[in-house]
């Protein structure tokens, strides 16, 4: 039986194979971690859905991001998430979004003194960031220089929570659930931005608008709404 499918993709293409698409993304829960041998999260399951509503394979593995931006910019049928669509990254990839829009605010820990009513007042500590990470390129572009980049985002949280950097740049939404389990605290907001799933430019044309399709309707159906619920964020704007 394999050998006659080999004979037959070799004869034609083979249009599952053709298109099992590799998704890539980071350690960064609630939205997208692993538990155990599962990768869980609220933009997980939006890719899921959407990917099951089109009926085409895909895998998803977790990595440092910088891999895995790397990767959606280089290997065909490839694409990363959630990625926040900035206007250096907008002809970098093919997007499918929104799967959130959020706003990044800059936290630090409780009980640290820190204060800055604004980003210039911001810009005399020292802030970390993952590497190739956006919020990199946003505070590179606002004027931080004073820059702690780490491999991955629990990295940089354990250094903001033992005092090794003053603050660090997280999701508005994700900061709800933090500060219920962790000793932290808002100190000015950052930027706001859509995130989405973005595609190595030579993915296919069809299946991109299908994607696209798949995840308006999960939105207009108010399914995405309530992965977010469940996942204890409020979607309001």
């Amino acid at each position: 039986m394999k050998k006659l499918l080999l004979l037959a993709c070799l004869a034609m293409p083979c249009a599952a194979h053709a298109q099992t698409v590799a998704f890539t993304t980071e350690d960064y829960a609630p939205f997208n971690y692993r538990e155990g041998k599962e990768i869980k999260g609220a933009t997980v399951e939006q890719v899921e859905k959407v990917m099951a509503a089109i009926g085409v394979d895909y895998t998803i593995e977790v990595m440092p991001w910088a891999r895995a931006f790397s990767l959606a910019r280089t290997a065909p049928m490839t694409c990363v998430f959630a990625t926040a669509h900035n206007s250096a990254r907008d002809p970098l990839f093919k997007w499918v979004e929104p799967l959130l829009i959020d706003r990044n605010i800059l936290i630090t820990r409780k009980g640290s003194g820190i204060t800055a009513s604004n980003l210039e007042e911001a810009k005399k500590y020292t802030i970390g960031t993952q590497r190739e990470d956006y919020t990199e390129t946003i505070l590179k572009e606002k004027g931080f220089t004073k820059l702690d980049v780490a491999s991955d985002f629990n990295a940089t949280l354990r250094k903001l929570l033992s005092g090794r950097i003053d603050m660090m740049p997280i999701s508005e939404l994700y900061f709800e659930k933090l500060k219920a389990e962790r000793p932290v605290e808002i100190v000015t907001v950052l930027s706001s931005q859509p995130m989405g799933i973005a595609c190595e430019k030579s993915f296919p044309d069809d299946l991109h608008a299908r994607m696209q399709a798949a995840l308006d309707k999960l939105i207009a159906d108010g399914g995405q709404k309530q992965i977010f619920l469940k996942y204890g964020m409020n979607l309001s704007e």
